[in-house]
């Protein structure tokens, strides 16, 4: 089974089924199978052969849908952007992934304008507007050739898919590929733990889906036959509109969207949700408190996934089931990031990759037809990462006698700040630029709207000084808005170990001092 193999049937069997609806556009199957050719025949029109990568950058649309089935059509490899990174930072993903192609929403075209002479690769600029380009760009209406035939191509289950971007320890993002096969899987899995049902669902979408999860979300509801309901961002206020008042099934969200709905739409109380049945979520941590309140609020099912984009998604499952168990009497299997996903094999390990007892923590291993090919062009990086076929999460947890995973640390530094991957080495590489630092730290530390946020401990040099809005300031330019330090602690010397490591247990250890969950 490939990707666009679901789009191709129900634009066949069904043309009339809407596909997606967008700011006041509905979609029908029919007409997104025949853009989707449209894209893809104009890729090759272009230039680019099977195995070529191209970059998108923008916000949610119907064209981010779309294209991810036209470039399966002929094997060529989106590398979706996150468009709240800063332009150096899209810079570095573009170069590394060789792209031929880059397609940007006009309201970016600007960032990437500044950063064009360090992107060589780059032969074709196409903006999603429709008029009005800056120079050197081209609309994408005249991009797209007339032409809604079915490319022919030979695609396999083997051939990779889309590769996304995740940061290692080293702060430097790595191309995770993603494969037809690995895709596939993972729609499966998603299907059975979601109880989908085909033609019916209407899915709103408003998680970015240059993100996995959303990405995920999207593709199985083509999968299925279903409807979408995009937003192009999250808006708490519209968000709670749509799930009462245009007949949403279900919708993916993380805790921070969650939360945000709960605190900052007034009328939320008086909502019915009346054909709303699940909201899933994951992705960073939530406190047990806003999950009950959720649960009463919508009184719909949830389901939790934890995974990772090198695992294209989702590892384990916690289904709504469990989620009533929980409310029953249960409230500790709350705080579980559920049992693996069908196909699925889970291990808690040592640091020899020796399986542990039940109730013992150690690394969280995962095997399934959902792991990712590799890291593009870091052999060392996939071998360490896909040791003895396992992918090593770089999470610390435990596995309880029914099989469900309960997360404790990260063996990584990771900070998970509403979703948004934020590594500390890269923050600190910023840090360091100061010229008031001597030396810094960077950990994640609990906060309620957003899971995690990042906290700066830094010692300075002698007779200088330093507030937070100064190093705030400074960082802007360096980094993404979210990667900012929002707190700051000055301190005189960062605890380090024999060998030079910072001590960063030591460091965040008084701020997740009782926190029962602490990383999802």
């Amino acid at each position: 089974m490939l990707l666009h193999s679901f789009l191709e049937f129900f634009g066949r069997e069904y043309p009339d089924q809407p596909f997606a609806e967008y700011q006041g556009q509905i979609l029908t199957y029919g007409e997104a199978d025949a853009w989707s050719n449209r894209f893809a025949n104009s890729l090759l029109a272009s230039g680019l052969v099977k195995g070529d990568r191209f970059a998108w950058l923008s916000k949610n649309n119907l064209e981010i849908c779309l294209m991810f089935f036209g470039a399966s059509k002929v094997g060529i490899i989106p590398v979706p952007l996150n468009y709240r990174l800063a332009a150096r930072e899209w810079a570095y993903i573009v170069n590394d992934a060789e792209s031929l192609t880059l397609f940007c929403d006009s309201e970016y075209a600007e960032g990437i304008d500044s950063v064009k002479p360090e992107i060589p690769s780059v032969e074709h600029w196409i903006t999603l507007g429709s008029g009005d380009e800056p120079d050197g760009w081209q609309a994408l209406s005249e991009w797209l050739e007339d032409d809604p035939a079915k490319p022919a191509a030979l695609i396999c289950e083997s051939d990779q898919c889309y590769q996304m971007y995740t940061s290692g320890t080293t702060g430097l993002p790595k191309g995770a590929m993603i494969s037809q096969g690995n895709v596939t899987n993972n729609i499966q899995m998603a299907h059975l733990a979601s109880s989908i049902t085909p033609r019916q669902e209407r899915n709103l979408i408003v998680a970015p889906i240059f993100h996995a999860a959303a990405a995920l979300s999207m593709m199985s509801m083509v999968a299925s036959g279903s409807t979408m309901v995009i937003h192009r961002e999250f808006t708490p206020d519209q968000v709670v509109k749509s799930l009462d008042e245009e007949a949403i099934t279900m919708t993916t969200m993380v805790p921070a969207m969650i939360q945000a709905c709960l605190v900052a739409v007034p009328d939320i109380a008086t909502r019915e949700f009346k054909d709303l049945r699940l909201i899933s979520y994951g992705a960073s941590p939530i406190a047990q408190e806003t999950l009950q309140k959720a649960m009463t609020v919508f009184g719909c099912g949830f389901a939790q996934g934890f995974g990772m984009t090198e695992l294209t998604c989702i590892a384990t499952n916690m289904t709504p089931a469990v989620h009533e168990r929980a409310a029953s009497g249960e409230p500790g299997l709350l705080l579980s990031a559920g049992r693996p996903q069908m196909g699925t094999d889970i291990k808690i390990a040592d640091e020899n990759d020796v399986e542990l007892p039940r109730g013992q923590v150690g690394q969280i291993l995962v095997r399934g037809p959902q792991t990712m090919m590799g890291y593009w062009r870091l052999t060392e990086a996939t071998a360490n990462a896909l040791k003895g076929g396992w992918m090593h999460t770089g999470d610390a947890g435990y596995m309880d006698e029914e099989g469900f995973i309960y997360i404790q640390d990260r063996i990584k530094d990771m900070i998970v700040s509403g979703a948004e991957n934020i590594y500390p080495a890269e923050v600190e590489r910023a840090i360091f630029e100061h010229p008031a630092v001597a030396d810094s730290a960077v950990v994640g530390i609990p906060d309620e709207q957003w899971g995690e946020t990042v906290l700066a401990f830094v010692a300075l040099k002698p007779a200088h000084t330093l507030d937070l809005k100064s190093l705030q300031a400074f960082c802007r330019e360096r980094l993404a808005s979210f990667k900012v330090p929002s707190k700051l602690e000055i301190i005189d010397a960062i605890p380090r170990n024999a060998s030079g490591k910072s001590l960063k247990t030591e460091l965040r250890k008084p701020y997740w001092a009782g926190k029962q969950r602490q990383v999802s």
